[in-house]
């Protein structure tokens, strides 16, 4: 029997790899018979760059950029992959919302600005394609602060530089391009649809959970919408609506405008890079997971991508969960096998998120002793 364990992230708690080798743990504690193959995944979001390091073996090049605020200096980097001379540069490493204080939290503030640093520096060292991670971004800045450490000028009505963050962009009157743009490939890795503006946009769907106010988050929604108007105006390319380019505070959409790069699925072009597809083929199971299994899973994340990828094979899918809230006759008729919960109806949440080991430990066990036979 062949199992491929393909786990996410738990957020908060277990990076992929950490979950992966739980669960792998435990199926060669009660079946030492089975072939078990890891493959820690992400679809695009925080914990992307460790996934894909640990799935392909890819080399860490680490380089000092900005934070989230322009005096903040941190420890960051991207993922190497020599093979095919291929750079991961995840956001949220430079500038992602753990890095600063609950105080600190202000979109109106915080830049992209790192990393556009971690994008020069990968060009730099010979990246001929970039794969651009977005999620747990600390910034609404609509990408300017990346386009910036590029060398794209953003000026106000007086031909003044602008400053980083949200709030500047309301003082953009033009946008200058370098005389010298060498960029390779840059595919942006999205777990998300939401457009730059609007209800579902960059703004007001997730500026609250960066630290804005209601009137921050209209300040910060009329000012990336004036971004999406000059672009339009002045670089000929339509921003405002495509799916996906609200990701990472409007990373995406900068990217499109400012790097001509491609929004795709994040967990498609994970899955093609880690070889997973070629390790389907004559699997029996895969278990996959994530901290929460609910209707977000089924919509782009690694479950749905998994599903999708299992259901030309012969390989059950099984799901690993610290809570799950799909029905059991909605997630069956999705093609998952059996999903297994961390957190029993016993257990308090708060106990579930500070044993997060021997819970993951505990329900795999079960798991793999009820139906991996």
């Amino acid at each position: 029997m062949k199992v491929i364990v393909a786990l996410d992230s738990f957020k908060g708690t277990l990076s992929a790899v950490e979950a992966c080798k739980i669960v792998s743990m435990a199926l060669e504690e009660l079946r030492p018979d089975v072939e078990v193959i890891l493959k820690p995944m992400a679809d695009g979001g925080e914990g992307t760059a460790l996934a894909m390091m640990a799935a392909r073996n890819g080399e860490w090049i680490s380089k000092k950029v900005t934070g989230p605020l322009p005096d903040m200096e941190v420890d960051a980097g991207f993922v190497w992959f020599e093979n095919n001379k291929t750079a991961l540069v995840e956001m949220a490493i430079a500038n992602g919302l753990p890095l600063l204080s609950k105080k600190e939290q202000n979109p109106l503030n915080t830049s992209t600005y790192g990393t556009g640093e971690l994008i020069k520096a990968a060009i730099e060292y010979g990246a001929r394609k970039i794969l651009l991670a977005m999620g747990g971004s600390a910034t609404v800045d609509g990408g300017v602060g990346a386009a910036m450490a590029l060398g794209w000028q953003f000026l106000d009505e007086k031909g003044g530089a602008i400053l980083d963050g949200g709030a500047a962009l309301g003082q953009l009157s033009k946008i200058i391009k370098p005389r010298v743009l060498n960029l390779p490939p840059i595919e942006v890795l999205s777990d998300v649809d939401n457009p730059l503006c609007g209800r579902y946009g960059a703004a007001v769907t997730y500026g609250p959970q960066k630290g804005a106010t209601p009137e921050m988050v209209e300040q910060l929604e009329n000012n990336i919408l004036r971004l999406s108007e000059i672009v339009k105006k002045q670089l000929n390319k339509d921003i405002k609506n495509i799916p996906g380019a609200g990701a990472a505070g409007g990373l995406a959409a900068g990217a499109i405008a400012f790097m001509d790069a491609s929004v795709v699925l994040g967990i498609d072009t994970i899955m093609a890079q880690n070889n997973i597809f070629h390790e389907l083929k004559d699997a029996d199971w895969i278990i996959t997971g994530e901290g929460s299994f609910d209707q977000q899973s089924l919509r782009g994340k690694v479950v749905s991508g998994i599903v999708k990828a299992a259901s030309n094979t012969n390989a059950k899918v099984a799901v690993m969960a610290g809570q799950s809230f799909v029905p059991e006759d909605e997630y069956k008729k999705f093609g998952i096998a059996v999903v297994a919960s961390c957190k029993n109806d016993d257990m308090s949440l708060d106990y579930a998120l500070n044993n997060p080991h021997r819970c993951l430990a505990s329900a795999a066990r079960e798991l793999i002793a009820t139906f991996i036979k």
